[in-house]
């Protein structure tokens, strides 16, 4: 059994909004069970605001506190299902300078088996040209300013290698890329102007895989409805991977991932595809010359 210390506050607001979830379901059961959070609190010998923190998600319970929870509210067999919850929010966050103590290749390395079992691929990107796609020149450009910038091991050159080889699953397999793309994406220069006339010419050709279908969603585009959101991955519908400035977030609660379904199906009906969509990935080609 972990420790009943209070688990660290985390910063990110999908942690958060998963944990006021667990909130509820707290108190859907202590009001289940007839009993005021008073009483629930007298019972398990808390403070008597222990409880409101738990279910306004102002403070994350412990392992212990879940299973006494689920013990005084008459439902102790509920206990191992809040405690999965739980356990599921604080693997959420990640952050980047626990993942990349050892060097870059460590963390391109670290998601291979996801690749793999991977089938169904939807990725959005409202900053850079993602992985799948990348040149391992842009790659290289990317993962030297993150060295300089976090102070990293140097490896670049052995994390370009990895990460150029995971996208053999372009190639391989029944494995299929839905990928969206804030025309912005196509106007940062990253690595100058040679680096990024290649990766967009590379984002061409790979556009025409059967596997891959790329669509981008023009700076004319009414977002009204629906601005740009932080870049994500949802591989299948088990997991969702965000990056963060500060750190990677991981959801996994189906909830929040059918979250993100939704909004990928709505940046979808944004975007345009096809001969369009190379329209302005050439126009940004010729931007650079």
């Amino acid at each position: 059994m972990r420790s009943s210390q209070q688990p660290p506050q985390l910063s990110s607001s999908s942690v958060q909004e998963a944990t006021k979830a667990l909130g509820q379901r707290l108190r859907e059961i202590r009001r289940n069970a007839g009993l005021t959070a008073r009483a629930l609190a007298q019972q398990a010998d808390w403070h008597k605001s222990k409880c409101s923190r738990f279910e306004s998600g102002s403070r994350r319970p412990s392992e212990t506190d879940l299973r006494a929870w689920a013990l005084h509210c008459g439902v102790p067999e509920l206990a191992e299902e809040l405690v999965t919850t739980a356990r599921g929010i604080e693997g959420m966050y990640v952050e980047w300078r626990r993942m990349e103590q050892t060097g870059l290749r460590h963390v391109q390395e670290s998601v291979l088996p996801l690749w793999e079992r991977t089938r169904r691929f939807r990725i959005y990107s409202s900053w850079l040209i993602p992985g799948p796609v990348q040149t391992a020149a842009y790659i290289e450009a990317l993962l030297r300013s993150l060295r300089d910038r976090r102070r990293l091991v140097d490896d670049v050159e052995q994390a370009v290698r990895v990460r150029v080889d995971k996208q053999r699953v372009l190639r391989e397999g029944d494995h299929r890329f839905a990928i969206l793309l804030e025309e912005s994406v196509l106007r940062h220069r990253i690595g100058g102007p040679e680096v990024m006339a290649g990766q967009l010419r590379h984002l061409l050709e790979t556009a025409s895989l059967p596997s891959v279908s790329l669509g981008v969603i023009p700076m004319t585009a009414d977002r009204t409805k629906l601005w740009p959101v932080e870049g994500f991955f949802l591989f299948d519908e088990a997991e969702v991977s965000v990056e963060l400035v500060s750190a990677h977030l991981s959801v996994k609660q189906s909830q929040e991932i059918g979250m993100y379904v939704q909004v990928f199906s709505d940046l979808s009906e944004l975007a345009i595809y096809g001969s369009a969509a190379k329209e302005l990935i050439s126009a940004a080609i010729e931007s650079l010359q």
